[in-house]
């Protein structure tokens, strides 16, 4: 069993860095103004030779009933009843405030262990706010400074003494941690027999956030009438069927030209990881105004990445004439994505649950498309039979030769085909033999791959 921590505390104290700190990398987005964080994310942290499940919460802020802030509360709520022990991090520079007091009352009341860490103590300003922290009456204040990586030995130390007192905490010792700060991507290789990458992305207020919810059951992500609600890639570990999936929640992707603000970079840049990480994306469309160029754009750039791509048209049940809409959207799909021909639509309302599992049923349908292997001998023969009843054109008055083809790789399924003049192919031929390759073995809604090489001459001296 591994011990569970969440970090707590009022907006803009360095919750963030210190989450990014310990799991080892960028996983939050970290940024000055206050209210970043909204939904509360998830990471295995390590420190010293101590490894733990640690939790990032929003910021705690008194709010009315109904408003993004009093959502992001709930949630910071929700985080805290799976917690064993509390990180509440307050600014050092600042001193306590009503806020940090109020806060540390409310965690006095949960019942849950707290270690106060005040954070920002690089400077003397610093240290001598640190000291504030007794006021708290939650023990003695652990001075850090999260981006600078100071005082992590101290906290070590606190963590060690908390652990000690948890009733049930981690039965066996605790394990190693993996020594010094990770690449950013380094757990999140391919794993036979892992969990499905499901990434949700789409334009601003699509309903992904909703969309999530309505999938794992729970209000997991704050949602709302705003555009721009979700700023971090938010993963979710669930299972469908028994099936395992990690769902990553995605801010919404504007035009580029349209995204100025630094914030709003950083979470795009979030989503393209996302992107980049996923075996499958669901590309979420508004059914009242779906396949605009944005939605297409998105979708253009999950198939550069050469992932599983799956629409799903939400808010299907505000639209008036659904067959007209749906033969508007196919047409649409099949002049701008003739890469993916086939692609799964899934016709869904993410607020009544309608269809939801019939999107899931297709983006395991997608999943298993994109692993799928075609045995040589058989790709020779479709090729054999291709040639011969439409041969490639002649180039320059010299007859093109077909030897020979090959599944390099799967995810997305990759061919090799070998040619007397690889360079010389005309790309209309090209497009013709994927779509046929596509159609003979069953590849719809996946990115195809098909990469022309010569083999070597044996009339040219090495």
């Amino acid at each position: 069993m591994t011990a569970t921590v969440a970090i707590v505390g009022r907006p803009n104290v360095g919750k963030s860095t210190l989450f990014n700190r310990l799991v080892g990398k960028r996983l939050a987005i970290v940024e000055p103004s206050p209210g970043v964080t909204r939904d509360w994310k998830e990471g295995k942290g390590h420190l010293g030779d101590l490894s733990f499940r640690l939790l990032d919460t929003p910021g705690l802020e008194e709010a009315a009933a109904g408003t993004i802030e009093a959502a992001m509360r709930d949630q910071a709520e929700s985080a805290l009843r799976q917690a064993d022990l509390a990180l509440l991090v307050f600014d050092a520079r600042a001193g306590i405030t009503p806020l940090d007091r109020h806060f540390a009352g409310w965690l006095r009341e949960c019942g849950v262990p707290v270690i106060v860490v005040a954070n920002k103590c690089e400077s003397s300003t610093g240290q001598q706010g640190a000291l504030e922290g007794y006021a708290l009456g939650l023990g003695d204040p652990v001075m850090m400074s999260a981006e600078h990586g100071i005082g992590l030995e101290g906290l070590r130390e606190a963590l060690v003494e908390a652990f000690a007192t948890i009733e049930g905490a981690l039965q066996e010792e605790f394990e190693p941690a993996i020594g010094g700060i990770l690449s950013e991507d380094a757990d999140e290789e391919d794993k036979p027999g892992g969990p499905l990458r499901l990434a949700v992305v789409g334009r601003p207020n699509v309903g992904k956030s909703t969309l999530v919810n309505g999938l794992i059951g729970s209000e997991r992500m704050v949602t709302g009438p705003e555009p721009g609600i979700t700023r971090d890639a938010v993963p979710v570990d669930w299972e469908w069927k028994g099936r395992a999936v990690r769902l990553v929640d995605t801010a919404g992707l504007r035009r580029r030209a349209n995204v100025t603000q630094k914030l709003e970079r950083l979470s795009v840049a979030e989503t393209e990881r996302a992107i980049r990480l996923a075996e499958v994306v669901v590309l979420v469309l508004d059914a009242t105004m779906m396949a605009e160029r944005q939605d297409l754009a998105i979708a253009r750039r999950v198939v550069e990445e050469g992932r599983a791509l799956v629409i799903a048209a939400n808010k299907w049940d505000l639209v008036d004439d659904p067959q007209a809409a749906l033969r508007r959207l196919r047409d649409r799909l099949e002049t701008s994505l003739p890469q993916v021909k086939g692609v799964a639509t899934v016709t869904i309302s993410a607020l009544t649950g309608r269809n939801l599992d019939r999107l899931l049923a297709a983006v395991f349908e997608a999943y298993e498309t994109w692993n799928r292997r075609v045995a040589t001998g058989a790709l020779n023969r479709w090729l054999e039979e291709l040639v011969a009843r439409h041969p490639p054109p002649a180039v320059l008055g010299r007859r093109l030769r077909l030897r020979y083809i090959t599944q390099a790789k799967a995810r997305p399924p990759t061919f090799i085909l070998f040619a007397s003049r690889p360079s010389q192919i005309p790309a209309s031929y090209l497009r013709y033999l994927e779509n046929n390759l596509r159609e003979a073995f069953d590849l719809p809604g996946v990115p195809l791959r098909l990469i022309p090489r010569g083999g070597r001459n044996p009339y040219v001296a090495a």
